[in-house]
C-alpha cells in the first residue's frame, strides 16, 4: 500500500506559477515511479508528467512542456511538479500516482492522491 497526500494548489491569476507536492508513504519511496495527471469539469483525466525512481528520467505531456518541472527528493519521500507561465486550460484537479514504469496511461498507475485544486483565472 502506498499513501499519496497533494498539497500546494490554489487560485493563481494567469502568467503565475504554483508549485504542487505529493508526500508518499507506505513504501520505498525511492523506487517508485511517480506521476503527475489532472482532470478539468467534464474532461478525461490526462497526463501531465512522470518521472524515473532516480529522478534522472522525466517525461511531459506536449501541453505542459516548457512550463512544467517535475521533480523529486527521495531524502522527503515527496515529488513535486512546478507550473510556471499558467493558463486558464491549465484549470483542472491535479492528482500525483505511482506505478511500476513511466507511461501517460492512467490505468497503469496503481495509487493515487486525492487531488488538490488548482484554478487559473484569466
Amino acid at each position: 500500500q502506498v499513501q499519496l497526500v497533494e498539497s500546494g494548489g490554489g487560485l493563481v491569476q494567469a502568467g503565475g506559477s504554483l508549485r504542487l507536492s505529493c508526500a508518499a508513504s507506505g513504501r520505498t519511496f525511492s523506487s517508485l515511479v511517480m506521476g503527475w495527471f489532472r482532470q478539468a469539469p467534464g474532461k478525461e483525466r490526462e497526463f501531465v508528467a512522470a518521472i524515473g525512481w532516480s529522478g534522472s528520467y522525466t517525461y511531459y505531456a506536449d501541453s505542459v512542456k516548457g512550463r512544467f518541472t517535475i521533480s523529486r527528493d527521495n531524502a522527503k519521500n515527496t515529488v513535486y511538479l512546478q507550473m510556471n507561465s499558467l493558463n486558464a486550460e491549465d484549470t483542472a484537479v491535479y492528482y500525483c500516482a505511482t506505478g511500476p514504469r513511466i507511461t501517460a496511461v492512467a490505468d497503469t498507475y496503481d495509487y493515487w492522491g486525492q487531488g488538490t485544486q488548482v484554478t487559473v483565472s484569466s
